[in-house]
């Protein structure tokens, strides 16, 4: 029996007491929709809520004297010296698919569902919209809802030990958690959970990158172009489809792997079987390094002798569907991309069917 995609629900264990709301930074708009959402949480629904303290640094909340008895309530935290994974039951973003994504690099273990409000630019992971947010955000709490589990990639980085790095408040320098760093002779491991894809490119450099591509310890291919992107299906419709790849829908178990403007014609963008493992080196030959960036952030050089290995993650990101997996993603499809989007032929008239 092969399961039906939209027969995956949201439930409760015990009701929610806990929620993180992440607002998009230096975005006025939002400003008002944050306060409405903290207020109705606190007040309607008496939840626990945290918020990273930036946020609450704006001029227009630190200085609103009547949203200050709602902000005392407040847990705060601050990204890369704040541990919550274990605090949080819910999580609500406000913003644009960005804020999903932020999301996902706040947990690198279990991820809690997460409800994404359509307040940005693009929206394609964000199917909510906020008029109506205190009935959607009810529904949610009583556990009547419907989830996609996103995969992501667990991606670990060896290099090559040169210079050890700074560690303050039991966190690197990179933002990585120092128990995720392990120490070998001469290497350095560090681990990443990446929603959307693993980004290698050529950086500054104007020669062609040249890296090698393992699978499951063989060797498939080598990309000289301008970089690879290694893709969950939820970032099939990111970068991976503007680099002419596939779209996938998030309930497909699977990786893609799409080459960045090759210097190859017959190089087409491939998919393989979620849970292989994926090892990518520079090649010995390459004349220039390679650059390395998960979801856009944590950019680094990658050198002779370092790898990168990805593989699917056992903690997929829960994302709240608006209506079910299927309607949410054909309906992102055709409101933020346009899919296939043209102008209809005119049918017959009688005389010209005569």
């Amino acid at each position: 029996h092969i399961q039906d995609p939209a027969s995956q629900r949201l439930t409760w264990n015990k009701p929610p007491k806990s929620v993180l709301v992440i607002k998009k930074i230096r975005d006025a708009s939002l400003l008002q929709p944050f306060k409405e959402l903290c207020v109705y949480l606190t007040e309607e629904n008496n939840m626990i809520v945290y918020v990273e303290k930036k946020v609450l640094e704006d001029p227009a909340i630190a200085n609103d004297e009547n949203f200050g008895p709602v902000k005392k309530k407040f847990c705060t935290f601050r990204e890369d010296y704040d541990d919550i994974s274990n605090q949080i039951d819910f999580i609500i973003c406000l913003g644009g698919d960005g804020t999903l994504l932020y999301a996902s690099s706040l947990f690198q273990g279990s991820v809690p569902p997460v409800m994404a409000f359509h307040l940005g630019s693009l929206g394609f992971l964000t199917p909510f919209n906020f008029e109506n947010f205190q009935s959607q955000v009810t529904q949610v709490i009583e556990g009547n809802a419907a989830l996609v589990l996103r995969s992501r990639l667990k991606v670990k980085v060896v290099k090559e030990h040169r210079e050890k790095s700074p560690v303050q408040n039991g966190i690197e320098e990179n933002g990585v958690v120092s128990a995720n760093l392990e120490k070998e002779v001469g290497k350095q491991i560090m681990q990443y959970q990446v929603l959307n894809e693993v980004v290698v490119d050529r950086g500054p450099s104007s020669y062609l990158s040249n890296v090698d591509v393992f699978l499951d310890g063989h060797l498939i291919t080598t990309v000289q172009g301008d970089g690879v992107i290694v893709s969950t299906p939820t970032g099939s419709t990111a970068y991976a489809a503007a680099a002419g790849a596939s779209m996938i829908h998030p309930n497909v178990p699977a990786i893609m792997i799409t080459p960045i403007c090759p210097h190859s014609l017959s190089f087409r963008p491939i998919v393989v079987p979620a849970g292989v493992e994926l090892k990518i080196m520079l090649s010995p030959d390459a004349r220039n390094t390679a650059w390395v960036s998960f979801d856009g952030r944590k950019r680094q050089e990658i050198c002779h002798g370092d790898s990168i290995s990805i593989t699917t993650s056992c903690y997929p990101l829960p994302s709240i569907c608006f209506r079910d997996p299927v309607s949410d993603w054909f309906e992102s499809l055709a409101e933020c991309l346009h899919w296939n989007v043209r102008k209809k032929q005119n049918n017959f008239t009688v005389e010209e069917e005569e």
